[in-house]
């Protein structure tokens, strides 16, 4: 899955121009990355690069961002 343009309702994920980014000083391994790819967010699971990735639009990525921003997501 790694070189592939993955087809999704919201519009086209070029995977192969993607470059994945994960927050600094992970050293444990597992870390979630994210790919900004032309008008859509991917992220995927870094540990396992050929993992399912999952498709965002701009608003809903800028939606989960307030949200994390605005502690929706504290446990």
């Amino acid at each position: 899955m790694t070189h592939m343009t993955l087809s999704h309702p919201k519009g086209d994920f070029d995977n192969s121009r993607a470059v994945w980014r994960s927050a600094p000083g992970d050293s444990h391994g597992s870390r979630v990355e994210v790919a900004f790819v032309d008008d859509l967010i991917g992220l995927r699971n870094g540990a396992e690069p050929d993992s399912p990735i999952l498709v965002f639009t701009q608003s809903e990525w800028d939606a989960f961002v307030a949200g994390a921003k605005d502690g929706e997501f504290d446990v």
